[in-house]
């Protein structure tokens, strides 16, 4: 499937991220600037797993942060690049093939530029379908585990003088939170380059053709929208599998950005006994009907769709704005094995007050 990514891939990527980011996973002027500056600067390479060496060494690019626009960040495309070499010249040797964390609005691009500057390729795997909070959602399975890793952290508000550089060795759910008080301190978002490891793990244990999977909705998007906003709907829904939830008005919000780099709350959509409330970690992360029954919980991808048909991240939702509640369930999607460990939910059930772990992990 070895392929080189061009221009015409750059909004693809941008559009379909945009659905699997879930109310999250970055900004769509981040997403290309980042692609278009890759696909000018060289010629990153899509690949599959297959198409690596068992023992080849794959790193995960991703960008660490709350994406409601609330914070003074600043990150450049040099940061992402940074952000690998500082692990290779840790690792004491190169990475062959770059994956990313999550999708998203800028996520599924992060490891293009490195891929085109620094010639390693970009693999078709993610650590998780769609976007979420935390660092250990998207670490396939390092979360938990005591071997020492590897985890990178470049960028930040230069006219504040919040630029950071940072190398942290330790177990991946030690270090994690590290780099996400590096990211509130360079002014809430920063480009991350984590957890080297063998190709033949993350060919057990990542979601395999993630990529893949956002630039085919892309596309499709893309080929519907000359046919009016309900054929993009129906593509959405056609290439997903999902279904929609509602299509209600936004009468309430309470999100709050923390210290750890998160925005935290909830949205209300409609009123009475037929609202809905969605659950915020800086995404997504749960629906739940006015009785308190769960209608849908991470990793399955609830979405915010505008009128247009445009994802909405939650720092682009206000009270009045009418919206399409997308959900597309876990066993449509590829899910990483990091995901089925219990122990990645703790923390943001703690911050949100809510019970993910019996939802997540039901078969």
């Amino acid at each position: 499937m070895a392929r080189v990514l061009t221009e015409k891939d750059v909004e693809s990527a941008v559009r379909g991220g945009a659905v699997y980011a879930a109310g999250g996973g970055g900004w769509v002027h981040h997403g290309r600037m980042l692609g278009y500056a890759a696909v000018n600067a060289g010629a990153p390479e899509l690949v599959s797993v297959d198409e690596l060496h068992e023992d080849d060494w794959v790193a995960t690019a991703a960008a660490i942060g709350a994406p409601a626009s609330t914070t003074p960040w600043e990150m450049r495309g040099v940061d992402y690049v940074k952000a690998v070499q500082l692990l290779q010249d840790a690792l004491g040797a190169k990475v062959a093939a770059l994956m990313i964390g999550q999708n998203g609005k800028s996520s599924t691009l992060n490891a293009w530029l490195p891929s085109a500057i620094l010639g390693c390729k970009v693999l078709d795997a993610v650590g998780d379908m769609r976007a979420h909070p935390t660092g250990d959602m998207g670490a396939i399975g390092m979360a938990g585990k005591p071997d020492e890793s590897i985890q990178t952290a470049v960028g930040g508000n230069r006219e504040q003088n919040r630029y950071i550089e940072l190398v942290a060795r330790g177990a991946t759910g030690r270090v994690s939170p590290i780099l996400r008080t590096a990211s509130d301190m360079s002014g809430g978002f920063i480009a991350s380059a984590r957890n080297p490891v063998r190709a033949g793990y993350v060919a057990r244990n990542a979601a395999l053709g993630g990529i893949s999977r956002a630039l085919e909705l892309g596309h499709a998007i893309i080929a519907a929208e000359p046919k009016g906003t309900a054929a993009v709907l129906d593509a959405i829904i056609a290439t997903t599998g999902g279904t929609i939830l509602t299509e209600s008005e936004i009468t309430a919000m309470d999100v709050v950005y923390t210290n750890e780099a998160f925005d935290v709350g909830t949205v209300t959509l409609g009123a009475g006994d037929k609202a809905l409330t969605l659950h915020v970690m800086n995404e997504y992360m749960a629906v739940s009907a006015a009785d308190g029954s769960r209608l849908a919980t991470f990793p399955d991808v609830i979405t915010t769709l505008s009128q247009e048909m445009e994802p909405l991240s939650v720092g682009e939702l206000r009270v009045g704005m009418k919206v399409h509640l997308l959900h597309v369930a876990k066993a449509l999607i590829p899910v990483g094995a990091g995901l089925m460990d219990p122990a990645i939910y703790v923390h943001p059930e703690k911050v949100m007050g809510i019970n993910l772990t019996d939802y997540a992990l039901a078969v």
